[in-house]
């Protein structure tokens, strides 16, 4: 077990300031969709997909909705780039119960690479303030794993990743970050403001009660666009260095599997010979 030299005391806590929380998600295909690839070979055919909030965003809200509970003063937002799907995304956190939402959609926010959008989102949480940002470990469309800590670099944050359990200290001003890694766990502690990027494990995401998702239907969203967020055309753009996508494919098919015949000393010989030879196992 790896622990960091910071030694506040991390029990049960009680904070004399209003936590800002930011929590920021993205809307993805519903992993049961069955993604189809346009001709042009560089994009996916979204007619017919089911969007969702990202699985791993979840945990982040969950975990942002934990910490008001114990600390009813704290504020939510929620915060997502995108489309219509985006929108939705933020009804559903805010369903969840999250205090506030903001869309930020334009043109201009299309197609950006995963620095693009940590730029436009850090451009946003700055102009809101916080305390706290959390985010999904990873999107489970492109499985990036990038915006979460390019948004604390951009934002000269100090960051914890992956994280599985998350701990405040007495006053509320430095976090404990359990993370999982080969053989043990690592624990990482920081003061805030800093980012958190939740994994799977640090908290089961609860479901959105039927109160909560007629009064997020009746909620009105904001929208902010490239103006209001004052960004130049460069900087709505995503800035220089931008990542492009050649091209995509689906998978090779997987062959078949075979049906080995014979008695079981028949089967184990040739199945020994398939792996060596076939498979190159060993």
């Amino acid at each position: 077990m790896l622990k960091s030299s910071l030694a506040p005391i991390f029990f049960s806590w009680e904070v004399n300031f209003r936590l800002k929380l930011m929590v920021c998600i993205k809307s993805v295909p519903d992993t049961a969709s069955s993604i189809r690839i346009k001709p042009d070979s560089a994009s996916v055919d979204g007619e017919g997909l089911t969007f969702v909030m990202n699985p791993y965003d979840e945990y982040a809200v969950e975990e942002a909705l934990r910490i008001k509970e114990k600390q009813a003063s704290a504020e939510i937002t929620a915060i997502s780039l995108g489309g219509i799907a985006a929108k939705e995304a933020l009804r559903t956190a805010l369903s969840m119960g999250v205090d506030q939402a903001i869309h930020l959609t334009d043109p201009s926010f299309d197609e950006l690479d995963s620095q693009g959008i940590a730029r436009i989102l850090a451009k946003a949480v700055s102009s809101l303030g916080f305390d706290l940002i959390l985010c999904g470990k990873q999107a489970v469309d492109l499985d990036s794993a990038q915006v979460g800590p390019a948004l604390a670099e951009i934002l000269d944050l100090p960051q914890i990743g992956v994280v599985t359990k998350l701990e405040f200290d007495g006053q509320g001003r430095h976090l404990r970050g359990h993370r999982q890694i080969e053989g043990g766990t690592e624990i990482v502690e920081c003061p805030i403001p800093c980012v958190i990027t939740a994994q799977k494990g640090l908290n089961e995401p609860r479901y959105p009660s039927l109160k909560g998702i007629l009064m997020a239907k009746k909620r009105e969203i904001p929208e902010w666009n490239s103006s209001q967020l004052k960004l130049g055309e460069e900087e709505a753009a995503g800035g220089p260095g931008k990542v492009n996508i050649i091209s995509l494919k689906n998978p090779p098919l997987r062959s078949p599997g075979r049906i080995l015949q014979g008695d079981s000393e028949q089967k184990v010989k040739e199945l020994v010979q398939l792996l060596r030879e076939e498979a190159k196992v060993f």
